[in-house]
């Protein structure tokens, strides 16, 4: 199971940490305001109330056992800067920092961030794609190619098991979770699963293999 610290809880981070969280995934909430991580307490593994500037906090905190670090602060560039570096010196294997401007974003990349966001940019491609691929409903990066979408079941699709639609063989994608719509997760899918109306699916692949699965929905949504 991943573990992820998100680091800065305002509106993004909550967003991130939560989004995370409801996907089954250990989550470490850090933020210097105590009201804000109350947001999230039951929600999320664990909160901690610290300057994550201060590296020692950071330690104390767990950091090195993280798989990646979400840096979430919001206007505080310098604060966003050095947490980045911090992180980079600790040794955490995949940092994601938040940018607000594209001299903000350059700078990150330059300290060694694996990914930047610009979240007004992001939001802007993801509705553009949503448009497109109304089944799609979110994505996550867990790597430079590596992500996890939150996919609608389509209808065509329904009344059919995982071991009948073969997801990994015919699309290059790892089913890892199915939501029903009462909210209720089942965090290990077996091949006798039965996809129902109204259940999300989640899962793990590349951009061109949910591309693949898109295509392949459309086609058989066109034939019936």
């Amino acid at each position: 199971m991943k573990y992820f610290a998100v680091i800065g809880i305002g509106r993004f981070g909550y967003s991130v940490a939560k989004t995370l969280a409801d996907m089954g995934c250990q989550v470490l909430a850090i933020d210097r305001s105590e009201e804000r991580l109350r947001q999230l307490e039951g929600i999320v593994t664990q909160v901690v109330q610290a300057d994550a500037t201060d590296e020692k906090a950071l330690r104390a905190a767990g950091i090195k056992d993280v798989d990646a670090g979400i840096v979430a602060i919001g206007e505080n560039l310098e604060a966003s800067v050095l947490v980045s570096l911090i992180l980079k010196e600790l040794g955490v294997p995949y940092i994601v920092s938040k940018a607000t401007n594209r001299l903000h974003a350059e700078v990150l990349k330059r300290i060694g961030c694996d990914r930047v966001i610009l979240p007004e940019e992001e939001m802007g491609v993801r509705v553009a794609r949503s448009l497109v691929s109304p089944n799609i409903m979110d994505e996550l990066d867990l790597s430079e190619k590596v992500r996890i979408y939150e996919v609608r079941v389509p209808e065509v699709i329904t009344g059919k098991t995982l071991g009948e639609l073969d997801f990994r063989k015919r699309f290059g994608l790892n089913v890892v979770a199915v939501k029903s719509k009462d909210g209720e997760i089942e965090m290990t899918p077996t091949a006798e699963t039965v996809l129902k109306e109204g259940d999300y699916i989640f899962v793990i692949g590349d951009q061109s293999s949910i591309e693949r699965f898109d295509k392949q929905v459309r086609k058989m949504e066109k034939k019936r």
